[in-house]
């Protein structure tokens, strides 16, 4: 089993941080770059004229090989929200169909459609929670139901950030394509720890960030665009997006036609010295440690997390219907007021989400980590 990561880490022995699906710390490695990168900043005549091309490219790679991806089809993006934005302008929603939604899903797959639907005249509904946790049954119920508007889009979570529910992408995928419905997926708590495959599962669109399970800052994320979809016109209209537009050329506005592939879809100002390599070098050693060692780690920690409070009142997802990093607890009568600032006086560190507790770590974690957890929370409970 992958061992704990804690040495590449600065997190102090006395810090017990279970919160990385909020956000991650930044591993040695990339806090270094970052001074690097700042200093090159400060002396900007120092950089050769391909250093933006060559991080662009750098980051472009990683990105694509967390998801087995040609890294044509991966765009430089600063958010979910805007890789869902660039969805909203590249596709258009047929009045009288449906888009689905899951139920307290994070803002950013679920506000573009709300925001579209009333002028675009399609509907969005939502996948309730399910009690019992299969979130995939859930989904699946909705895109059969009987009787329902034409399905044209599902826009989802493939883990849940708030219970960590997870669903089985590959089953609600098939049953779209039966449908001849579309696949947008927020990877945000799946890619680097779930394994994905976009040239087997075949998605329309994935997006995610670097700032939680990537080790990465916050502000840069990536879009997988099927190839289907790349004619469309970006969100934003830049000169690098377009064939030839060259400022150090005698004709500027040269050829206006777009690029091909998916690099017309990135992001405008593009170029961050600063957060770029960090970002890639996040993403590097997940891929280095390879999805499958992670998961099987962290679903070690939360099991273990799990066995530890069984029997007290703390109620916790079945492990079938989880994801391996990260456990949903329910209180009877909710989360207990003050628990969580509690547990932080303590150095322990988790988040309130939804009148629940999630906790959620990492590679840097290890079991003096859980177990301290489960001591702390016995103790106040």
């Amino acid at each position: 089993m992958l061992e704990s990561q804690r040495g590449l880490f600065g997190v102090p022995r006395d810090i017990c941080y279970l919160n990385s699906a909020s956000y991650s710390p930044l591993p040695l490695r990339a806090q270094e770059a970052a001074r690097e990168a700042v200093g090159r900043k400060g002396a900007p005549w120092m950089l050769d004229a391909d250093f933006a091309s060559r991080q662009h490219e750098r980051a472009r790679g990683a990105a694509a090989r967390l998801i087995n991806a040609d890294p044509s089809d991966i765009a430089l993006i600063s958010s979910v929200s805007y890789g869902v934005a660039t969805v909203g302008r590249i596709l258009a929603i047929p009045q009288a169909t449906r888009v689905l939604v899951l139920e307290n899903d994070h803002s950013s797959p679920v506000l573009e459609w709300q925001t579209r639907a009333a002028s675009a005249g399609f509907t969005v509904e939502t996948v309730r929670q399910p009690l019992d946790g299969d979130w995939t049954a859930a989904v699946l119920a909705s895109i059969e139901r009987t009787g329902a508007p034409r399905l044209a889009l599902i826009s989802i979570s493939s883990v849940h950030w708030s219970d960590g529910g997870m669903i089985d992408i590959a089953r609600v995928g098939a049953a779209l394509k039966r449908h001849g419905a579309l696949l947008l997926i927020d990877a945000t708590h799946a890619v680097g720890v779930v394994a994905m495959d976009v040239r087997k599962l075949d998605p329309d669109f994935v997006i995610f960030p670097t700032y939680k399970w990537l080790l990465g800052p916050y502000g840069r994320a990536f879009i997988y665009i099927a190839r289907r979809h790349q004619n469309g016109i970006p969100l934003e209209q830049t000169g690098f997006g377009r064939r030839e537009i060259h400022s150090d050329a005698e004709i500027y506005f040269a050829d206006l036609s777009y690029v091909s592939g998916a690099r017309r879809f990135d992001m405008g100002e593009r170029d961050h010295f600063i957060s770029m390599e960090m970002a890639a070098i996040g993403m590097e050693m997940m891929a280095e440690w390879g999805p499958e060692a992670v998961a099987e780690r962290l679903a070690m920690l939360t099991s273990r997390l799990a066995d530890g409070l069984d029997g007290t009142r703390v109620r916790i997802m079945d492990a079938r219907f989880r994801a391996p990093h990260i456990l949903s607890l329910n209180f009877a009568g909710g989360l207990p007021g003050g628990l969580v600032e509690a547990l932080a006086g303590e150095g322990i560190y988790v988040a309130p989400r939804l009148a629940r507790m999630r906790v959620s770590p990492h590679v840097f974690n290890d079991e003096e980590d859980i177990d301290r957890f489960v001591m702390a929370l016995k103790k106040r409970i």
